[in-house]
């Protein structure tokens, strides 16, 4: 991109000083401009929807959540945003977590202003900074995790996994019913039957293990596993 189009530039860090500075140094580049700001999450995904960027420079620790959750959110809804992890700290969880959030690149604080330019350039042509073994540490974590993940719901059924998972979405038994082509009734004795293989007491703790499992396959990348709706 010339100066005639500019890279188009979010950034979201909860330090002002930071933000000035990391703005100066962009400008100063002459084909970067950066369109908006923020200093929260949640402040960050608002204007982010609004002000549409190349490139979402995102600070992985924040005072309402974490930049790995914006970006997640971000790459969801924009998935031509490009977004750049900026951190004080070299970590490995963060990494992986930005990996998973689909992050193009993760940066420390202390690069060089010229590098940092580079950086913006390189994801903003669709380009990745992540080093291929920054990336071979994460995916041999997703193979480990895949192995070593006990399923759940272990003895139940397809139907019954099926249901489990409406139970989840929030729908009463005369809905799964509709749903799925069954009798109340018959849901009725389904869930009787979950709870009991399940070692549960009541519906919600069925609901709240719906929702653990449908977010654990999202932030995995894995698609829902049969029976279970995603």
């Amino acid at each position: 991109m010339g100066t005639d189009h500019p890279i188009r530039v979010f950034l979201l860090d909860d330090h002002e000083v930071v933000r000035r500075g990391v703005t100066a140094l962009l400008e100063a580049s002459g084909d970067v401009t950066v369109v908006g700001e923020a200093g929260t999450a949640a402040s960050a995904l608002v204007r982010i929807r609004a002000t549409r960027p190349d490139v979402a420079i995102l600070d992985v620790r924040l005072p309402d959540g974490s930049g790995v959750e914006v970006c997640r959110e971000v790459r969801s809804e924009l998935p031509e945003v490009g977004c750049l992890m900026l951190t004080s700290y070299a970590d490995d969880e963060a990494l992986f977590q930005a990996v998973l959030a689909g992050a193009a690149g993760y940066v420390l604080k202390q690069i060089h202003g010229s590098d940092l330019v580079g950086a913006v350039r390189t994801v903003a042509a669709g380009g990745s900074l992540l080093d291929p073994s920054s990336t071979a540490r994460v995916l041999e974590r997703l193979r480990h995790a895949a192995d070593e993940e006990p399923d759940r719901l272990e003895g139940l059924s397809p139907q019954e996994r099926q249901i489990v998972a409406l139970i989840g979405e929030g729908l009463t038994n005369r809905e799964i019913g509709r749903r799925l082509f069954l009798a109340e009734k018959t849901v009725k004795n389904y869930v009787s039957h979950v709870l009991a293989t399940l070692g549960l007491q009541r519906r919600t703790q069925v609901a709240v293990l719906a929702t653990e499992i449908r977010q654990e396959e999202s932030a995995h990348g894995r698609p829902p596993r049969p029976g279970h709706a995603g």
